[in-house]
């Protein structure tokens, strides 16, 4: 068989394979193994402490037609330009990095710029003073960028950046974390990211310069996405810009620190409104009834609806919002929702709405019980995906009923529910047409399960 096969056969045989399957492929015959490593596009790495970087080069070379590559060191280096060189030398290919470790210098940035002239996506960590005149060096395929800001911030008093050249780059995704007040640099990126879609901001308490920002935000009609987590100090001012100027939003994720004030003036503002598809919140203390009643009455595109954490959410809030989306509405979320446990015939009345429910996720509801799930899951015929992970009141007699009334099942999570036993796994898999992945414990799923997951082509993850 060895001799039968071409090596471009085998190579794509290789791609088809399952992780546990590929690993053991090295060890047939050193034509395979280096078959493997030719075939390989993709490799990621991680370090406790820094690899020898002779070894590191030599290894990476094993693997001529690499594109996506990452590296994480837990431990903190003084310098990773050495390491960052050994990526970019010997992975010409390269077109997706991740490369959290110590701190970049501006040379080995415009470094990497040379070597990998196709590199998409960068991921990486920079120590402050920001800086990120380097991205001028980057073509045009330079499409998104993530950036981990970490360091002392105190040489900013001394780095002036108001004479900073512009040059406009092709940036259509842009994660920025840790912003402070003082991090003047990064108004190099609002001056010249004229095209950016996807915007997301992780625990930043200011966005550096605020008119720079501001007049980022007004020129970013097009802007898409937008994620703030963790940013309480800006989200009113966020929010107020996307209002008046962002009337092609379709998903607005915010968590952990909001502002009930400035989130009920975006939801009110109809014009902002308009193509708003998916809202994730998590906000335990800044959501309550009047958001969700602006919801209703401004989101008529909304099609994905996701609440986690919410206390101050009641009955009558989730339902004047369920009667208002009940033609539109495909996915909904109410993730450890206590509303969920406190008002009985909440759910069945929203499974009577919401007949186009297609995805439901009531993870971490650990009060949840039997009756209320199957009282809505009942109604809902079109159910392809359910999430009920941490739900530790459900039982067997929940499984049943989802085998009997949700047909159309391709994804279950029932991980940690505690009263689901092994025999209603079993039952469940044996009697779900359509069901092509569950996540269980191991110790859930008998033999008579896992032989007719293989038959049916079922993934269970554990």
């Amino acid at each position: 068989m060895n001799t039968i096969l071409c090596d471009e056969l085998l190579q794509e045989i290789f791609r088809r394979l399952p992780p546990p399957s590929s690993a053991a492929v090295s060890l047939v015959c050193k034509r395979w193994l280096y078959l493997l490593r030719s075939s390989t596009t993709s490799l990621s790495l991680s370090f406790i402490e820094p690899p020898f970087i002779p070894l590191f080069t030599s290894f990476l070379r094993f693997y001529p037609y690499l594109s996506t590559v990452s590296v994480t060191i837990t431990t903190t280096l003084d310098s990773s330009d050495h390491l960052l060189f050994s990526i970019s030398s010997s992975c010409p290919n390269l077109k997706y990095l991740k490369f959290l470790s110590g701190p970049l210098s501006h040379f080995s940035l415009v470094s990497l710029s040379a070597s990998c002239p196709n590199l998409v996506s960068l991921t990486v960590t920079l120590f402050r003073p920001l800086n990120f005149m380097w991205l001028a060096s980057f073509n045009k395929s330079l499409k998104e960028l993530s950036v981990y800001s970490a360091g002392d911030s105190r040489e900013l008093d001394f780095v002036d950046f108001s004479g900073s050249c512009d040059s406009e780059l092709n940036l259509e995704s842009l994660l920025l974390t840790g912003i402070k007040a003082r991090d003047k640099g990064v108004s190099f990126l609002w001056r010249n990211c004229k095209k950016v879609r996807n915007l997301k901001l992780k625990s930043c308490e200011s966005v550096g310069d605020q008119s720079s920002f501001l007049a980022f935000l007004e020129y970013l009609e097009g802007l898409e996405t937008v994620e703030l987590r963790t940013c309480r100090a800006i989200v009113d001012g966020v929010l107020l810009k996307l209002a008046e100027n962002c009337g092609m939003l379709n998903s607005l994720l915010i968590y952990d620190g909001g502002s009930k004030e400035g989130l009920l003036h975006f939801l009110s503002q109809s014009i902002c409104c308009t193509n708003l598809q998916k809202l994730d919140l998590r906000l335990p203390l800044d959501l309550d009834n009047s958001h969700l009643i602006a919801a209703a009455e401004n989101l008529r595109s909304l099609r994905c609806l996701r609440l986690q954490s919410c206390c101050l959410v009641t009955g009558e809030g989730l339902k004047i919002l369920g009667n208002a989306m009940a033609n539109g509405l495909e996915e909904l979320a109410l993730i450890n929702c206590d509303v969920v446990e406190r008002e009985s015939g909440l759910l069945a009345t929203l499974g009577q709405d919401l007949k186009k429910l297609r995805k439901l996720d009531l993870s971490f509801n650990d009060m949840l019980i039997d009756k209320e799930l199957i009282s809505m899951v009942v109604s809902c015929n079109n159910l392809n995906e359910l999430k009920l992970r941490g739900c530790n009141k459900l039982t067997n007699l929940a499984m049943v009923s989802l085998a009997k009334c949700c047909r159309k099942l391709e994804s279950v999570d029932v991980m940690y529910c505690c009263g689901i036993e092994v025999q209603a796994v079993e039952l469940f898999v044996l009697n779900s047409p359509k069901l092509r992945r569950l996540q269980v414990e191991e110790n859930k799923v008998s033999d008579v399960a896992r032989t007719w997951a293989s038959n049916k082509f079922i993934e269970i993850v554990y």
